[in-house]
């Protein structure tokens, strides 16, 4: 019975060691480059385990049901707020985070973390048009504003070859833009105006979609997209890899848009917060932070990537804008639970419509 306890004893001793070198990262899937991670694991001699999230709903939602054990989490700002506001996160020591002077000032101290005491910027990705050029160019369809997606007299030309994110927010907030408005705007007035513009709209759109878009404009079923920037860049290098005769280009709205800015986070439950900060550090490094750009083409915050970044991915200004271009994106924000059942009910109207 001894030697049976002391044999216990040690496998329950290696186990612990085992789970003492893991760093747990709860992240969007696809959303580090391969060789980054090794990287990391041979740097910190531990060992990366990968959990996924579709959505910051779903990250919260499993948060909130008592989820545990993550290290990392990279929520966008309006989940990252939420967060905060359940004190969900650790401080950060910024004493351990030399390489935090990497970062673009632009994107430090958000409206969601004043003085980033929890959050360190990660990537971020706009919502803009994807677009086939062959056949935009082929229509004379300018795709340089949210009316290529809104207009009923151009959506007449592509009828049935559009589709917009099955978003409330991410689709609201195209149409505010469009009309003049803030995406934020909270003004219910103008969410009616906003709902008016898409129900007008809807009619000529084959479907909302928030998922296959990228390869529908791969095989060249859906001409025009309201889209995430970087699922776009994966679109055009899927239709060069088949060999399509045609590009899949990116459409700044001149109106401007959506910008979602995920950062990284220690959760307070998490198990190893020292090998956190050891890679919040890590991916604050230029090199390792521009291998995210070079895989799929996100937005990079840090200001020491860009000379590691593809020249391609780099000189696109749809993402990374100009001054003037990035004085036109919003982060949107937390809704309270008032506005929130206001735009459901907006949104199921706008889907049985």
């Amino acid at each position: 019975m001894k030697k049976l306890l002391t044999i216990a004893a040690l496998l329950c001793a290696s186990v612990a060691a085992h789970a003492a070198d893991e760093l747990r990262l709860y992240n969007w899937n696809n959303y580090i480059a391969p060789e980054t991670v090794e990287r990391f694991e041979a740097f910190c001699k531990c060992k990366v385990v990968q959990t996924y999230y579709g959505d910051n709903e779903e990250m919260l939602a499993k948060l909130a049901a008592g989820a545990k054990g993550y290290d990392i989490i990279v929520p966008t700002g309006n989940a990252l707020d939420a967060l905060i506001k359940q004190q969900a996160l650790l401080p950060l020591d910024k004493a351990q985070l030399p390489n935090l002077k990497n970062v673009n000032p632009a994107y430090l101290n958000t409206d969601f973390d004043k003085g980033n005491k929890f959050s360190v910027p990660y990537a971020y990705t706009v919502t803009l048009m994807g677009y086939n050029d062959q056949k935009m160019k082929e229509l004379g369809i300018p795709v340089d504003s949210w009316a290529a997606i809104f207009d009923p007299k151009i959506l007449v030309k592509i009828k049935g070859k559009v589709t917009v994110l099955d978003s409330a927010n991410e689709l609201m907030g195209a149409a505010l833009k469009y009309l003049g408005y803030s995406a934020n705007d909270t003004d219910e007035k103008h969410w009616q105006e906003a709902k008016d513009v898409i129900i007008k709209a809807k009619p000529y759109w084959a479907a909302f979609n928030g998922s296959s878009y990228i390869k529908e404009l791969t095989v060249g079923n859906i001409w025009l997209v309201q889209g995430y920037s970087n699922d776009i860049f994966q679109a055009d290098v899927d239709a060069q890899k088949a060999g399509r005769k045609f590009r899949i280009r990116h459409g700044m709205p001149k109106e401007g848009a959506v910008l979602a800015l995920d950062s990284m986070v220690i959760h307070k439950a998490a198990p190893r917060p020292d090998l956190a900060l050891k890679f919040i550090n890590f991916m604050l490094d230029g090199k390792n932070a521009a291998e995210l750009s070079n895989l799929i083409g996100s937005g990079n915050p840090n200001a020491d990537a860009a000379k590691y970044i593809k020249p391609e991915i780099a000189n696109n200004q749809a993402i990374f804008p100009d001054k003037a271009g990035f004085a036109k994106l919003e982060m949107l924000k937390d809704l309270n639970s008032k506005q929130r059942r206001a735009i459901n009910r907006i949104w199921t109207e706008i889907r049985a419509r």
